[in-house]
């Protein structure tokens, strides 16, 4: 019931937004003498606020045509190399041609970068991608809205996210190198591990870390005390809902996006109020370098996807409150996942000081649950200053974090 009046409340606000569309046209015409009056800017700047603020977001473009490689622009184009019905495998492929004149002469280690299924799309990386680009050949789960999945496509559960990890693995190739940001990482170091016991040769190369919650015991934040306190038929009981028509998906359960996202806003309710003051004044006082900031955050931020019920309660069971990898207890289609069995995959952690959402000891947690890798192929990381946004995006991420991944990576292939 929740989701669609979710959706009436959405289509029931369409004459005020056609209203406040011909405002923010009338106020926003030069042709109007009165659109330069300080009255034409506030009313202006009012109807944008309103249009922004009410309107659909939808799965945002990558919006990666190119990278600056030794001074040198490179084309880059997004290729779907596979497919499942809950995700997409993007290559984004560089230009050998472009890559040439840019100095790139031998081959670029692979790297498989394991985006979030936590509410957002997987677009929230493309800084991260486009950083990887500089010296990588990157592929990006692109996982797809549970909402637009029909039932007859069936289930997709927590083990079915490792198995896409295999599968993706695979298709990639031998040792591939992996980079978990947040959420992924229990199902990702699983999948690891099974691979490394049955000596795949797609096994990873490196698995890198990044503010991800691998013992959720360590270092609790308000999600991890809500998933505490909360008994697992709370979860079930409030936090699922029917898709409604006319979605592909009508009738499947899910864990609501919208819902996710108002959590997280209500997190930080007062920074998120003083943003978009920030965005109306700064439409007022025609500040197109701070009205070009805002967009370019909240039309990702506010973009966001279902989860499958499935995958989302035995998530919040298996990682926030059983503990299942960390404890060894978590069982795979009924074959135990043994984190002795990793010996010769690199692990990298990297967390952020201020992350209000896997606190610092989370994702570091890995080194001692891996004990059987040598010292040598291990690297720990914690950003001075960062939250969790900043663990992978930001200048941070660009100036201090990145170049440590990078690094990691290049020492792992030289002792392939």
């Amino acid at each position: 019931m929740l989701y669609l009046l979710h959706e009436m409340a959405y289509y029931s606000a369409a004459p005020m937004r056609g209203l406040a569309q011909m405002t923010r046209d009338f106020w926003g015409n030069k042709a109007n003498p009165a659109s330069e009056t300080p009255f034409g800017k506030k009313m202006f700047a009012s109807a944008e606020l309103f249009s922004t603020v009410t309107r659909r977001y939808g799965k945002p473009d990558w919006r990666i045509n190119s990278v600056t490689i030794n001074g040198k622009d490179v084309r880059v184009q997004a290729i779907e190399d596979w497919s499942s019905p809950w995700v997409k495998l993007v290559r984004f492929q560089r230009d050998a041609t472009d890559l040439r004149r840019a100095g790139v002469k031998k081959p670029s280690p692979a790297v498989l970068i394991v985006a979030p299924l936590s509410g957002h799309y997987a677009t929230l990386l493309r800084g991260t991608v486009q950083e990887f680009l500089l010296d990588h050949d990157v592929y990006v789960t692109d996982w797809v809205n549970a909402r637009q999945v029909p039932v007859l496509e069936g289930r997709f559960d927590f083990y079915s996210f490792i198995d896409h990890i295999r599968d993706m693995l695979k298709v990639i190739g031998a040792r591939t190198h992996v980079v978990a940001v947040c959420q992924p990482g229990p199902p990702t170091l699983a999948a690891a591990c099974l691979m490394a016991e049955d000596n795949d040769p797609c096994r990873p190369a490196s698995m890198t870390f990044m503010g991800s919650p691998i013992d959720a015991r360590f270092n609790p934040t308000i999600t991890n005390d809500l998933a505490q306190e909360k008994p697992f038929t709370w979860f079930k009981s409030n936090m699922v809902h029917n898709v409604p028509p006319p979605y592909p998906g009508v009738g499947r359960r899910v864990y609501p996006g919208f819902v996710q996202l108002y959590s997280f806003m209500s997190m930080n309710e007062e920074r998120h109020k003083d943003a978009h003051w920030s965005y109306f004044n700064s439409l007022v006082s025609d500040d197109d370098d701070g009205v070009e900031k805002h967009l370019e955050f909240y039309d990702e931020y506010l973009s966001v996807l279902d989860l499958s019920e499935e995958f989302y309660l035995q998530t919040i069971d298996l990682v926030f409150q059983k503990f299942a990898l960390p404890k060894g207890e978590l069982v795979h289609h009924g074959r135990p996942v043994k984190l002795e069995a990793v010996t010769d995959i690199a692990l990298m952690t990297v967390e952020g000081e201020k992350d209000d959402i896997s606190g610092v000891g989370q994702t570091q947690a890995a080194h001692k649950m891996c004990p059987n890798i040598p010292d040598d192929m291990r690297e720990l990381y914690v950003q001075d200053g960062a939250g969790h946004y900043g663990v992978f995006n930001g200048r941070r991420f660009r100036e201090s974090i990145y170049p440590k991944i990078r690094d990691f990576i290049a020492r792992t292939e030289d002792k392939l």
